[in-house]
């Protein structure tokens, strides 16, 4: 069977759609498409006397015949209890699935019960559905309907598909700006979205601030609880302009450090954590996870198991591309020398691990058997060596790959022997953008890339940043093997066909403010069976010469602390 073509472009639903919460009138307005009002709502027995969609709608982790839809029932999402103003009972929720976006033909549909003790959260697990094909969806319950969300299932196994548009996002501290970047990715139309970590952050009300102050606040106190978490999470959803980035597009999720504790590692807290003992810190690690997967489309497999859950995973999109996403927290040794960037020789032992040995082999062994045109891995911290030392000693980041060089390399040599036609590693976490050749040996000028790297800026952290000239920057100059840097907030969006990987770096000037816009700040390609970086496009810096008047020394200090993701 051959990919059907779109019954309606991504651009026509954003704009047909607004991207809001709408009312049931708006859903249900379409004659002979309403949801049926439930016995007890034709009764006037409904208990929810608003709109309990205010956290949105989101869908996740596609397959050819299949993806999740998700939705969290909330009242009030600020609620201390972190149970958004819910009655204590079950609700059933009915839901749809619809090629059409008038819902004039139900493909799929059915009821689940959102339950208490679940936050009152929603997962619906669907298979059965064409390949590569766009879906509908939206939920009800009582006499209240949901905003419509756009998603789409991969291609055949057997099938390269259309181009992809895929877009990758991560680091979003809710304080340090507004989420407008969401919105303009949204804009874009992709086909799929992913989100490499920091969903939301931890920290209580103003402890990290950003210059010129926070332009809004956290709720409550530190997350330590599950209460905590869940309140964090429905402040977060509901923003307007992430709910936008949820509705238009499949996810594919995996946390970093903040969705717990800041450079918590393994069963490792944080120096100087709210929970310092290894079995508090694990209470607080199964709260986190408890919360991460009721407010994330991520299938049953992902369900956690008090302080575990399995997140680390592969989405085929059919023959073009395979998905590794990984974790690099739950399974690594402690970052050698404490956390920061430092000298540390003990970063070079043979035995340490940021993946854990049984994922390093999930991966490898991926690599061996793939037949997909691009190798992408989606990951949190950054891939490729970063010296911060001009001279001959190595400073590195010990939160990074170049704290565990042993794994770094491993994994570099695994997809190396296995041939891997593109390998492409995406990253988040440092908030700038940058851009890197990988290679097997970083100290050696003349080694050829095997493979790219692609970091994506933070959505809010660290506040606006400002623009520069990369080429200014002394990383680029210590480090030959990286491409490019920008300090201003944003995303990531990539086309992927059979030729090529185009790569656009979009900045925001500001986020402090609602609604700016969005522009292209540079576009790198990477061409199929040609390892490494081609820069096509840079936008003349607009800002005066951020980097005049400081040392080297200076500009790398600046760079970790906006990076360390701290206060």
């Amino acid at each position: 069977m051959a990919d059907a073509p779109r019954a309606l472009n991504r651009r026509s639903f954003l704009v047909t759609s607004g991207l809001a919460v709408g009312t049931a009138a708006a859903v249900t307005g379409v004659p002979g498409t309403a949801l049926a009002a439930s016995p007890a709502a034709r009764r006037g027995a409904g208990t929810l006397p608003s709109d309990p969609f205010t956290l949105g709608i989101a869908s996740g982790d596609p397959d050819p015949d299949g993806f999740v839809l998700w939705t969290r029932l909330a009242l009030n999402p600020h609620a201390d209890d972190g149970l958004g103003g819910m009655p204590a009972k079950n609700f059933r929720v009915e839901w749809q699935v619809s090629s059409d976006e008038h819902f004039r033909r139900i493909d799929r549909k059915g009821a689940v019960t959102a339950r208490a003790e679940a936050a009152h959260s929603v997962h619906v697990e669907l298979n059965g559905l064409r390949p590569g094909r766009d879906y509908w969806y939206r939920f009800k319950v009582e006499n209240h309907v949901s905003p419509v969300g756009l998603t789409r299932t991969a291609p055949r196994s057997d099938s390269f598909g259309p181009a992809l548009a895929m877009a990758f996002v991560s680091c979003s501290q809710y304080e340090h700006g507004y989420f407008t970047a969401y919105r303009r990715l949204a804009e874009e139309h992709p086909d799929l979205i992913l989100h490499l970590g920091d969903y939301q952050y931890e920290y209580k009300k103003g402890v990290y601030t950003v210059p010129g102050g926070n332009v809004r606040d956290h709720d409550g106190p530190e997350t330590v609880t599950l209460a905590n978490y869940r309140q964090r999470h429905a402040q977060y959803k509901a923003d307007p302009d992430l709910q936008a980035a949820h509705a238009v597009a499949p996810w594919l999720v995996v946390f970093d450090d903040h969705e717990v504790e800041n450079n918590w590692a393994r069963d490792v807290p944080e120096a100087g954590s709210d929970t310092p003992d290894t079995a508090d810190f694990l209470k607080r690690r199964a709260a986190a996870f408890q919360a991460y997967y009721e407010n994330m489309p991520l299938r049953r497999s992902s369900v956690p198991s008090g302080p575990d859950i399995q997140i680390y995973r592969r989405i085929k999109w059919g023959r073009l591309a395979n998905f590794h996403m990984l974790d690099t927290r739950q399974f690594r040794d402690d970052q050698a020398c404490g956390d920061g960037t430092k000298v540390c020789p003990e970063a070079n032992n043979p035995d340490r691990t940021i993946t854990g040995a049984e994922q390093e082999k999930w991966l490898i062994d991926g690599f061996r058997r793939s037949t997909a045109r691009w190798d992408v891995i989606g990951q949190q911290v950054f891939f490729a060596q970063r010296d911060a030392d001009a001279g001959p000693l190595k400073k590195t980041s010990q939160d990074a790959w170049d704290g565990y060089v042993a794994s770094r390399d491993r994994i570099t040599k695994g997809f190396v022997d296995a041939h891997v036609r593109n390998p492409v590693v995406l990253t988040g976490d440092v908030h700038a953008h940058w851009a890197s050749d990988l290679k097997l040996n970083y100290d050696d000028p003349a080694s050829k890339p095997v493979g790219s790297e692609l970091i994506c800026s933070s959505i809010t952290s660290g506040g606006d940043g400002a623009d520069s000239n990369p080429a200014d920057h002394p990383y680029l100059k210590i480090n030959s093997h990286l491409r490019f840097y920008n300090n201003q907030r944003g995303y990531v969006i990539t086309r992927i066909d059979k030729q090529q990987l185009k790569a656009d770096f979009k900045t925001l000037a500001t986020v402090r403010t609602h609604d700016a816009p969005a522009s292209t700040k540079a576009t790198f390609v990477v061409q199929d069976r040609v390892p490494g970086l081609k820069q096509t496009y840079l936008r003349p810096y607009a800002a005066p010469k951020t980097f005049a008047a400081k040392s080297d020394e200076q500009i790398i200090q600046d760079t970790i602390n906006a990076e360390d993701g701290r206060p």
